[in-house]
């Protein structure tokens, strides 16, 4: 029967993988313009601020708010073995290993890969991308890999104040509600850090970079439908970004802590 439930269940994977096997097209096909020049730097460089410097205040707002929140919880657990004074500690190893790259992916793929959809699925439906085409001009590397190169660029910048600002949020709780003076609670913070807990965090970003780009490229390089087709592209490249950076987070993770066990 074709509306049983499996049936719905084979298509929709169908569908994933088709959709799969177009995106990872859609990028061999950017890597594939890579070693002929030019390579647009300076489009590079603007891309970068667009999605990256205008991007740091919600990453800020969202770090410092999540860094005050778990803090909070920590404290409450760890009093319940007299362990308080290490919710430093937890904050640090938590913002460094996984959260924030994480909060830096999500709020990039917000605000920076809905622009990419929503741009570029301009530029497809008033055939501006073909008029790239008639000048010489690739609008893949012209459009779709300086994109992505300035995602996997900033990303690491991102993470890097994500994880400043929400162990700052950090300090604030330990100061106020634990009494923690600053100097011991920076000493409790540096003290367990090593460049194995950071590390591995940047290449995450760098990965989650080459995702968002990638989508969001996808999305709004093969816009149809007009200005339909554009909503649907913008809409797209935040909803499949984050899932996929997700997911992506998952098998990273796990892949770190075979490499540099705890």
């Amino acid at each position: 029967m074709r509306d049983g439930f499996f049936y719905h269940i084979g298509h929709t994977m169908l569908g994933f993988l088709d959709y799969m096997g177009k995106l990872t097209l859609f990028f061999l096909e950017a890597c594939r313009t890579l070693p002929h020049p030019p390579w647009f730097f300076r489009e590079i460089i603007i891309q970068m601020y667009q999605l990256g410097v205008k991007t740091v205040s919600l990453v800020a707002v969202a770090s410092l708010a999540l860094g005050l929140v778990l803090a909070m919880q920590m404290v409450s657990v760890l009093a319940m073995f007299g362990a308080k004074d290490y919710v430093a500690t937890s904050v640090a190893f938590t913002f460094f290993r996984d959260m924030g790259p994480l909060l830096a992916g999500i709020m990039l793929a917000s605000r920076g890969g809905a622009g990419i959809g929503a741009e570029l699925g301009s530029m497809r439906v008033t055939s501006q991308i073909d008029a790239l085409t008639v000048s010489a001009v690739s609008p893949m590397k012209y459009l779709v890999v300086t994109r992505i190169a300035a995602c996997m660029l900033i990303m690491p910048l991102l993470t890097i104040i994500a994880n400043l600002i929400g162990i700052l949020g950090g300090m604030i709780i330990g100061l106020i509600q634990v009494g923690m003076s600053f100097d011991y609670y920076y000493s409790l913070t540096v003290k367990y850090l090593s460049l194995r807990d950071v590390l591995p965090g940047v290449f995450k970003t760098i990965i989650f970079g080459l995702i968002i780009g990638t989508v969001a490229g996808f999305q709004g390089y093969t816009t149809t439908q007009g200005t339909f087709g554009v909503g649907q592209s913008t809409k797209s490249s935040v909803v499949v970004s984050i899932l996929l950076i997700l997911v992506s987070d998952v098998f990273l993770t796990k892949l770190i802590l075979l490499l540099f066990p705890v």
